[in-house]
C-alpha cells in the first residue's frame, strides 16, 4: 500500500523547496521529491547564484568597481586560472545546498531522491538507483523547473559548445567567445566574460539586447556594455555552428562568419515536463511543454499544482517561491498570504546591473497610457561619486493626472535592491511625492529618488502649464 501524504512536492528547487516548507509549517505531511543528485535546482546550481556569485568575482578580479572609484587604470589579476575565478561560486553554491538540506530536516519534510511522475491523479511513483515505490497525496505540486533550450541543430559537446550549464564546467579561461541570443542569460554572460578581459562578440536577432526592458534604460547599457568591450552584432541570426578542432567555427544568415575558441547558446529555456506522465493523467499544456495553471496555480485537475519555470513567464527564483507559497495557501485553505503582488520587479545582473517594476515608458506609448517621466542620475548624487558610479540612473514613469506611480527603472551599482522601493510605493498606489516625504541617509544611492521625483514633479508643472 502506497505510503500517504498531505502534499507530494516534484521538485526541489527554490519553489518545489518554499512550498513544501509552508504546507509543513502548518503541520502537513510532505514529500519532496528530487530526480539531481543535489538540492537547489537551478536556482541554486547552474543558474541564479552561480551567474551572481561570478559577476562579483569578475568585479573582484577585474577591479572595475574601482576604476570609477580611483580614476586609475586597473588590469585584470596577472595569471587567473579558472580556478581563481570559479572558486567562489563552488563556495557558495555548496553552502547553499547544506542550508537547503538543513531547512528540509528541519521542517520534518520526506526528502526522496529519485525521478517522479504521476500514475493518476493523487499517486507519485518514484523510481531510484535503490528501486521504485509509490505514495500517494491530496494535494500535488509541480515545481521541475528548466533546462536549457538546445535548439536541434545545434551541435552541443558542452566543451566548446557550451548551454548555461555547461558553461560553469569551463577547464579554461578562453580568449574568444561568442554568445548567441541577448536575452538576460546571454547578456548577463557576455558581460561577466568581457570582464575578464575575454573577447566576447554577442549576437542577437533584434534590434537591441534584453529588449522587454526600458529602451531608454536598455540603450544606456549597451552604452556601458560597448564601453567594456563587448562586440555586437544585431539583427542577425546564427545559421550554423560547427566545431573545428579547438575552436568553433560560426555563420551568420547575412553571411558573415565569426571564430572563437568558445560559443555559449543562450536560446531560451524550456519546461522539465517530460518524463511526467502529465498527459496520461490529463494535465494539460502549452506552447513549450509550459503547464497550463489558473490564478491560483491549479492545472485543469483540482488537486494539482504547478509553480516556476514550467508554467512560464517570469520564471525568476523570486517569483517562483512566492507562487509556490500561494498555490499551497489556496490546496489547503490556509490563513495566510494568498495573492503575488501585482507589480513583479525583475533584475539583469550584468556589468552594470539593471532592473525595473511596472510599466516602462515604451509600454505607456503603446498603450496609450499618458505618463510622464522623472530622472535622476548617480554622477550628480554623493554616494555615486564616492563609489565612483558616473553611469547609474533611476527613472520613474508615473501618471500625469494623480502622479501615480506607474513604474521604476533603473541602471547602476544596487540597482537590483534599489527597485525594492518602488515596488513598496506602487504597492501603496503611492505619487511620486511618496519619494520625497520620505527621509533617506546620507550620503546613500537611494536618495536619487527624492531627485527623481523633484525632476518629475517639474516635469508635471510644465504639463499642467500646457495643458490649461
Amino acid at each position: 500500500m502506497a505510503d500517504k501524504y498531505d502534499l507530494i512536492v516534484i521538485g526541489a528547487g527554490p519553489a518545489g523547496e518554499k512550498g513544501a516548507a509552508k504546507a509543513a509549517q502548518y503541520g502537513k505531511r510532505v514529500a519532496l521529491i528530487e530526480r539531481a543528485s543535489h538540492l537547489g535546482g537551478a536556482g541554486i546550481n547552474t543558474g541564479t547564484v552561480p551567474s551572481k556569485t561570478l559577476r562579483e568575482s569578475a568585479l573582484y578580479f577585474s577591479g572595475l568597481r574601482q576604476r570609477g572609484l580611483y580614476g586609475i587604470d586597473y588590469s585584470l589579476r596577472e595569471g587567473l586560472t579558472i580556478k581563481d575565478f570559479m572558486y567562489r561560486e563552488r563556495t557558495v553554491v555548496r553552502k547553499e545546498r547544506k542550508m537547503i538540506a538543513e531547512h528540509i530536516e528541519h521542517h520534518d519534510i520526506s526528502l526522496m531522491h529519485g525521478e517522479g511522475s504521476l500514475k493518476d491523479a493523487h499517486t507519485v511513483h518514484v523510481k531510484s538507483s535503490k528501486g521504485e515505490q509509490e505514495i500517494s497525496g491530496e494535494i500535488i505540486l509541480i515545481a521541475t523547473g528548466s533546462s536549457p533550450h538546445h535548439p536541434p541543430e545545434v551541435p552541443f559537446d558542452h566543451d566548446l559548445i557550451c548551454d548555461s550549464d555547461s558553461i560553469l564546467k569551463m577547464k579554461r579561461l578562453p580568449k574568444t567567445m561568442a554568445v548567441v541570443g541577448g536575452g538576460v542569460i546571454g547578456t548577463e554572460y557576455a558581460s561577466i566574460f568581457t570582464a575578464l578581459d575575454i573577447r566576447v562578440t554577442l549576437i542577437e536577432p533584434k534590434g537591441r539586447i534584453v529588449s522587454f526592458v526600458d529602451s531608454e534604460i536598455g540603450q544606456r547599457l549597451m552604452d556601458q556594455l560597448l564601453k567594456l568591450g563587448i562586440h555586437f552584432i544585431l539583427d542577425d541570426r546564427m545559421a550554423a555552428i560547427e566545431r573545428r578542432k579547438d575552436h568553433v567555427h560560426l555563420t551568420l544568415e547575412k553571411g558573415g562568419k565569426l571564430e572563437a575558441e568558445v560559443a555559449l547558446i543562450a536560446a531560451g529555456r524550456q519546461s522539465n515536463v517530460q518524463e511526467l506522465g502529465l498527459e496520461g493523467v490529463g494535465v494539460k499544456l502549452g506552447t513549450r511543454g509550459l503547464i497550463l495553471v489558473d490564478e491560483d496555480y491549479r492545472t485543469n485537475i483540482p488537486n494539482i499544482y504547478a509553480v516556476g519555470d514550467v508554467i512560464g513567464f517570469p520564471a525568476l527564483a523570486s517569483t517562483s517561491m512566492e507562487q509556490a507559497r500561494a498555490a499551497i495557501v489556496h490546496a489547503f485553505n490556509l490563513e495566510y498570504k494568498e495573492k503575488l503582488a501585482p507589480f513583479l520587479p525583475l533584475a539583469v545582473y550584468a556589468i552594470p546591473e539593471i532592473s525595473g517594476v511596472g510599466l516602462t515608458e515604451d509600454e505607456c506609448k503603446l498603450q496609450n497610457i499618458p505618463y510622464l517621466v522623472g530622472r535622476a542620475y548617480y554622477e550628480e548624487n554623493a554616494r555615486g561619486q564616492i563609489i565612483g558610479d558616473m553611469s547609474g540612473m533611476i527613472k520613474l514613469v508615473f501618471s500625469p493626472a494623480d502622479k501615480k506611480l506607474l513604474g521604476a527603472h533603473i541602471i547602476g551599482e544596487q540597482a537590483s535592491e534599489l527597485i525594492h522601493i518602488a515596488s513598496h510605493v506602487m504597492l501603496a498606489n503611492g505619487p511620486i511625492d511618496a519619494f520625497i516625504d520620505a527621509v533617506y541617509n546620507y550620503p546613500t544611492l537611494s536618495d536619487s529618488y527624492q531627485y527623481a521625483a523633484y525632476d518629475g514633479l517639474s516635469n508635471h508643472r510644465k504639463w499642467l502649464e500646457a495643458n490649461k
